[in-house]
């Protein structure tokens, strides 16, 4: 999930902002990341991370 979302944080530079703060840019936001999924792409790469460590401990065993 998290290199899917660090996929689109890439997509989204090439986008101009339409809706939201960066609107009023346009063009000029052009080739700058949407903040809102950078920090998506860094939670899931922040759960993905503490799952992989935390998962050997919770087997059940």
């Amino acid at each position: 999930a998290a290199d899917a979302a660090w996929r689109g944080v890439r997509e989204t530079a090439s986008q101009a902002a339409r809706m939201g703060r960066a609107s009023y840019l346009g063009e000029r936001a052009t080739g700058v990341p949407d903040p809102g999924a950078v920090g998506m792409a860094l939670f899931f790469a922040s759960a993905g991370g503490t799952v992989r460590t935390l998962a050997p401990h919770l087997s059940g065993d």
